[in-house]
């Protein structure tokens, strides 16, 4: 069964969404955005969400996991709790 393993920082506007990806892209860490930005408590573990499966996660954030790129940032992601900065550190597929 497919899995992956992903990291995301949770914030409630597309313009902070945004704005966190220019500061990863210009070389700001994604896990001290998470820390310090993320409202969802896996931002005290840079945003870890562990290993999961295809259909744990809601549909909007499942199709990015398993169907972007590993290691490269993507969003803003907008799911009923907000918008998402995620990024895949691996996936089996």
């Amino acid at each position: 069964m497919p899995s992956a393993s992903a990291r995301h920082i949770l914030v409630d506007s597309e313009e902070k969404c945004n704005e966190l990806k220019e500061l990863i892209a210009g070389g700001q860490d994604f896990a001290a955005l998470a820390a310090e930005h993320s409202s969802c408590p896996s931002g005290k573990q840079g945003g870890a969400l562990g290993t999961f499966s295809p259909g744990q996660m809601v549909p909007e954030f499942d199709q990015a996991v398993f169907g972007g790129e590993v290691g490269v940032v993507q969003g803003p992601v907008k799911t009923q709790f907000g918008y998402h900065l995620l990024e895949v550190t691996e996936r089996n597929e």
